[in-house]
C-alpha cells in the first residue's frame, strides 16, 4: 500500500497542470473561489456513492475529492500560504491532539457518546485558544457558513444547547412549531412570510434534533422517496401523465404507495 508514493504522484501531476509555461489552460485559470463549488460537489458525490453502497464508485469519488485537496494546496503553495505537506501535518497533529487516550496519556471514554463529548470539549478549548483578542469567543465559533442550511441549523442549535440554551423538553419544541406555523400563516407580506418561513424551518430542525434525527439526512431520504414514487407514477401513466387531472395523478400516487407496502 504505497500511500505516500501515490500522494506524491498526484501532487506532481497537479504541479504540472499548474505549470505557468506548459500547464493546462483551464487549471491555470482557476482560483480558490472557482474551485470551491467543485470541492463541494465532489463531497456530495462521495455521500451519494456511500448511500448507494457502490464501493467502486466510492473509490473513484474519494479520488476526485482528494484531488480537490491537492488542487487547493497547490494554489496555496504558489501564493506562499502553505503546502500540501503542511495540510497533512496539520491534520495528523489535530487527530493526535484530539485523541489523547490513543496517542497520549488520556483515559479512554466509556462509549462513543462519552468520547464525542470529550472530542467537543477538546475542540472548544482549541477554539478558545485560537480566539482573537478583539473578538469574544463564542460557542458558535467554527460552524461554517457554507454548510447546507439544515445541517448548519442543527449544528448551531447543538452548540447553543451545550451551554444550556435550549428548550427544556420535546413538548416545548413541538409547541413552538405550532406557534411558528401560525405566525407564518398570519404574515402580512412576502418579506414577513420569508422571515417566518426561516423561523419555522429552524424550529422544525430543533424538533428533529431532539428526536435524534439528522434533518439533512431525513430530507435527503424524503427527496429520494418522492423522486422514486413520482417516476413510478410516470411509468404507470406513460406519456399521458402530464394530461391527467390532479385527482387521477393522486390515484396513481396512492397506487404506487400501496405497491411499496405490499
Amino acid at each position: 500500500m504505497a500511500v505516500n508514493l501515490s500522494l506524491e504522484r498526484l501532487a506532481v501531476i497537479m504541479a504540472r497542470l499548474r505549470d505557468p509555461d506548459t500547464g493546462c489552460p483551464w487549471d491555470l485559470a482557476q482560483d480558490f473561489a472557482s474551485i470551491a463549488p467543485y470541492t463541494i460537489e465532489e463531497a456530495y458525490e462521495v455521500a451519494e456513492a456511500i448511500a448507494g453502497g457502490d464501493m467502486p464508485e466510492l473509490q473513484k469519488e474519494l479520488g476526485d475529492l482528494l484531488f480537490q485537496v491537492v488542487f487547493h494546496s497547490r494554489m496555496a503553495e504558489e501564493a506562499g500560504h502553505f503546502t500540501l505537506g503542511d495540510v497533512l501535518a496539520a491534520i495528523c497533529d489535530k487527530m493526535e491532539r484530539r485523541h489523547p487516550h490513543i496517542f497520549g496519556k488520556g483515559t479512554a471514554a466509556s462509549d462513543a457518546s462519552a468520547q464525542k463529548l470529550e472530542w467537543e470539549a477538546i475542540k472548544a478549548a482549541e477554539r478558545a485558544a485560537a480566539g482573537a483578542a478583539d473578538r469574544p469567543v463564542s460557542a458558535l465559533d467554527g460552524v461554517a457558513v457554507a454548510l447546507p442550511a439544515l445541517m448548519r441549523a442543527e449544528k448551531l442549535q447543538s452548540r447553543a444547547a451545550r451551554v444550556g440554551f435550549d428548550w427544556p423538553d420535546v413538548g416545548s419544541v413541538r409547541a413552538k412549531v405550532d406557534e411558528e406555523l401560525a405566525e407564518f400563516d398570519t404574515a402580512i407580506d412576502a418579506d414577513q412570510r420569508h422571515e417566518e418561513a426561516g423561523d419555522l424551518l429552524f424550529v422544525v430542525v430543533n424538533l428533529l434534533r431532539r428526536h435524534g434525527i439528522d434533518p439533512e439526512n431525513a430530507l435527503r431520504a424524503g427527496n429520494a422517496k418522492f423522486e422514486r414514487r413520482f417516476r413510478a407514477m410516470e411509468a404507470l401513466a406513460g406519456t399521458s401523465f402530464p394530461r391527467l387531472v390532479l385527482d387521477e395523478q393522486e390515484a396513481l400516487w396512492q397506487q404506487v404507495k400501496a405497491s411499496e407496502k405490499s
